[in-house]
């Protein structure tokens, strides 16, 4: 019997219940142009686009020949197999298979997994639908072509066998290329192929060259411990006189996850044989909305992060937490330990251990209208140290706080808001004759805020909007003496500029009568940039010698404030904020720069800060930070960070990485140079080098270049 499709574009769909079936009831469908069916002899030809169908797998030939009495079926290419999954790909010019497409031998065959790695092979075997054989083979994730002949990278071997349920690769008299020219030969050789996302094994590895501590191999091995946790243990093996190994452990829960990452070195460069460090960190959600977070930070010395490229960290920090926010309500209770590494800071004399707790809540009050919050709040703050005066200072605070904040529309698009604070606070203050050992404080803030926005639109669409702003404030603290723990470096900008309360923390409240008044200006254009314009002041009725020069807001009238912000679509930002004053002294300049482009990024900023003893500042700041990425369209990219000190004249911080990136491989040069140096760390100079081969339980996510064939 024969069916044709009355034009050769038809295709005809044959549903075979027990011919090309494998097993009895698991049908197949088989779809052709021509179809020729021969019932003494059993066979079913199949020509012309042919496709087969069954339990997921697919393939795809020109022509098929379905014996009966053998159960088999001869493929004539050059044909495509696709498995189940749709990751493992066959593709051949001939095929012997089984009817169910699990077994048979592929002559001058390929091998594509994920549509990655591709192993090329003379013959290739497939054994129950889970083994595959493959002779003379050629692996590589490299694009080959006319053009490109010469991968960059193969894996030559004399057999591979696949192992589609383990997803594994094993490779037999294995020879590893690099563009053409053979570099190592293994005996035997196991990866992972590129579905497989988690297996015991190594990782890429990292060369790194160091004046103090030497050439290292980084060689990372990765340890499944269950489905939910795993170690990645990575030996330093160092020419130096150094050794180090690092760990990483992660594991999650059904709730939450934990992840611990540590170091242990045995060197000479300091007077401890031993140096190391541990982090850990983990949140969990616990019942009724509520979250549990902890980190432990720990390390021998305040050199050794530094020292050995870790993290550049000035403080450590402990903490436990417990916590829950809804839409009108957030409750939090928790312990901080916090560990300086600065040269020169005493950590016995620090207020090291903070205890904290909170709960506030926003309503809407009846009758007056607006929105209102309460909070009850405590806090600690303790030193180890058990001298009397503020290195051995121990306070607690218990503190009550209601807000509220009412907004109306006046005639002629004029907002009023008016709005209230009322904090009362009791201090216990131990070790620190200088205070009382109770006192009590009650500070009430009352404001009232005009703004009065004017918006104009031209006849080519630019807005331009004009915005003046007065606030009246008052507030007082009835005089009371308590210590400031918390509110001893203050930040003026746009952000706090019409804030009742200036001072960051709780220890510190403003007081007097005070007025903010501000002009804003706002111009968006519809070509995709826009331009903003602050420029406030405050001025108080006198002054009350509780801010420092340093933060522009001493005297009795603050510095001016300018603020200045530039965006060109979504790619340039430019920020400037400047506070100076009547004679254009500056006391604080800040500038941000950030361009981001389809091939570049470039992040820059200056800041320079006026000299404050008193916030622990001796001598003026002036730092310029430098970071900029750029792709080139050959799978080249380069990276360079910079850090200048200008006071001290001199840089801090230099890097430069260049990178390699295709659709096979990844390398990565990075130098980098560290200038700053103290007791106990001298400054050096880095080299680094890592090399990752793409298609071993890998993807090609963000891959930058991909190579192909024209």
């Amino acid at each position: 019997m024969r069916w044709r499709t009355p034009v050769a574009a038809g295709l005809m769909a044959l549903t075979l219940a027990s011919p090309l079936a494998g097993q009895e009831g698991a049908p197949a469908t088989l779809i052709a142009d021509q179809i020729d069916f021969t019932r003494a002899t059993q066979v079913v030809t199949a020509r012309g686009g042919v496709e087969i169908f069954f339990e997921g797998t697919r393939l795809r030939a020109d022509a098929v020949i379905y014996d009966g009495q053998t159960d088999t079926v001869q493929v004539q290419g050059p044909l495509i197999l696709t498995e189940a999954n749709g990751r493992t790909i066959l593709l051949a010019d001939f095929a012997d298979l089984s009817a169910d497409l699990q077994d048979g031998v592929l002559r001058s065959a390929r091998l594509v997994l994920d549509r990655q790695l591709q192993i090329a092979a003379t013959e290739i075997v497939r054994t129950d639908g889970r083994y595959t054989q493959l002779y003379q083979t050629v692996a590589s994730s490299c694009e080959v072509c006319a053009d490109n002949p010469i991968p960059l990278w193969e894996i030559r071997a004399r057999r591979v066998v696949h192992d589609q349920q383990e997803r594994q690769l094993y490779f037999e008299n294995a020879q590893f290329r690099v563009v053409g020219v053979p570099v190592a030969y293994l005996p035997r050789l196991r990866l992972p192929d590129p579905t497989l996302e988690r297996a015991n094994g190594f990782l890429s590895p990292r060369i790194t060259s160091d004046d103090e501590l030497g050439t290292s191999l980084h060689l990372p091995y990765f340890i499944m411990l269950g489905d939910h946790a795993d170690v990645t243990i990575t030996p330093w093996l160092t020419t130096g006189d150094s050794r180090t190994v690092e760990l990483r452990y992660r594991q999650a829960f059904r709730n939450g996850a934990i992840t611990v990452n540590s170091a242990l070195s045995f060197d000479a460069l300091t007077d401890d044989d031993q140096r190391g460090f541990v982090f850990a960190d983990g949140q969990f959600n616990l019942q009724r909305d509520y979250v549990l977070d902890f980190a432990l930070e720990g390390v021998t010395d305040p050199a050794y992060l530094v020292a050995y490229g870790f993290e550049d960290r000035d403080i450590l920090e402990s903490n436990l937490t417990i916590s829950r926010a809804r839409r009108d309500e957030y409750i939090e209770a928790g312990i901080t330990q916090f560990a300086s590494l600065r040269d020169g800071d005493d950590n016995e004399t620090l207020p090291n251990t903070v205890v904290n707790a909170e709960l506030t809540r926003r309503f809407a009050p009846d009758g007056i209208g607006g929105i209102a919050s309460f909070s009850l709040a405590g806090s600690g703050y303790l030193r180890e140290s058990d001298v009397d005066g503020p290195d051995g200072r121990d306070v607690t605070r218990l503190s009550a706080s209601g807000d509220w904040r009412r907004d109306f529309i006046l005639p002629g698009g004029v907002l009023l808001a008016l709005e209230g604070e009322l904090y009362a606070d009791i201090y216990n203050t131990q070790q620190d004759s200088g205070f009382n050992q109770t006192e009590t404080r009650l500070a009430p803030f009352a404001g009232v805020e005009l703004r009065w926005p004017l918006l104009n639109t031209s006849d080519r669409g630019v807005r331009h909007l004009l915005e003046p702003v007065v606030q009246l404030a008052w507030s007082d603290d009835n005089g009371a003496n308590v210590p400031n723990e918390d509110s001893a470096v203050v930040e003026f900008d746009e952000a706090n500029l019409f804030a009742l309360n200036r001072f960051p923390g709780n220890d510190e409240r403003e007081v007097g009568q005070r007025m903010a008044l501000a002009l804003g200006y706002t111009r968006v254009d519809p070509l995709g940039w826009s331009l903003g314009v602050t420029v406030g002041r405050v001025f108080r009725d006198a002054d009350y010698g509780q801010f420092t020069p340093g933060s522009g807001l001493d005297g009795t009238q603050s510095d001016w404030l300018l603020s200045t912000h530039l965006g060109i679509g979504d790619d340039l930002t430019l920020i400037n904020r400047a506070l100076y004053d009547d004679d254009f002294s500056f006391s604080a300049n800040e500038l941000a720069l950030n361009w981001i482009g389809d091939a570049h990024d470039l992040t820059t900023s200056f800041t320079w800060l006026e000299a404050d003893p008193a916030e622990g500042r001796p001598e003026d700041m002036a730092e310029w930070a430098f970071d900029a990425g750029y792709d080139f369209a050959n799978a080249w990219g380069a990276s360079v960070d910079w850090r200048y000190d200008f006071v001290a004249n001199n840089p801090t911080r230099a890097g430069l990485a260049l990178n390699y990136a295709t659709e096979c491989v990844d390398v990565e040069f990075s130098v980098a140079r560290r200038y700053t140096s103290t007791t106990t760390l001298n400054p050096a100079t880095t080299v680094g080098l890592t090399v990752s081969l793409n298609g071993f339980g890998a993807t090609r996510n963000g891959r930058s270049y991909d190579r192909s064939c024209q």
